[in-house]
């Protein structure tokens, strides 16, 4: 019983409650720290009116922040020939979006990160998505608009950016997308 306790006192302490690590997970691949948002999924139309609002066409670099299960890079990929990148900090999120992708055989195009989001370089992609909370898009809108060059367009599902006036307001399957492109002079736009 006492060798049962310590054990449970252990994965608390490690923040495991009720979670449960892959056995092939070694301990370098645990986040670093919990996620910022919930696994939620966004549905596939939703996901497929952001990137026709995001007018996803070839030649494009996609990455999704938060790709969880990694449905909008693999359908960036399926549909447009697209190179697509996801970050997501939970190795569990990495592991099933790399295995979507090779199921539907664009493993070539994509590539899935486990990182924080805030310590992450996407200043490469010219198009960025997200189902991120307010609060994450907010403390995220200084890095968007510092790190990403102009022209690049931002598409969230159902939340915005404060003080930062969306392009596009969108309605799709019950649920809001907004759209912004990322200004030639940063705070024009600005609410």
């Amino acid at each position: 019983m006492g060798i049962w306790k310590a054990a449970v006192g252990v994965a608390l302490l490690l923040g495991l409650g009720g979670a449960s690590v892959p056995p092939n997970l070694g301990r370098s691949e645990l986040p670093e720290r919990a996620p910022d948002v919930p696994y939620v999924p966004t549905p596939q139309p939703v996901v497929d009116a952001m990137l026709e609002v995001a007018d996803v066409k070839p030649g494009d670099v996609l990455y999704d922040l938060g790709s969880g299960d990694g449905r909008i890079v693999v359908t960036a990929a399926q549909r447009f020939g697209v190179r697509g990148v996801g970050i997501d900090i939970n190795p569990e999120r990495v592991q099933e979006a790399e295995a979507n992708a090779r199921a539907a055989g664009v493993e070539r195009l994509t590539e899935f990160r486990q990182e924080d989001i805030f310590k992450a370089d996407f200043g490469e992609a010219t198009v960025v998505t997200m189902y991120l909370l307010p609060s994450v898009n907010n403390r995220l809108k200084p890095k968007l608009l510092n790190e990403l060059k102009p022209g690049t367009r931002i598409v969230s599902h159902a939340f915005d950016i404060e003080g930062w006036e969306p392009e596009r307001i969108i309605e799709t399957d019950g649920r809001t997308i907004y759209f912004w492109v990322v200004p030639e002079t940063p705070g024009r736009g600005e609410r």
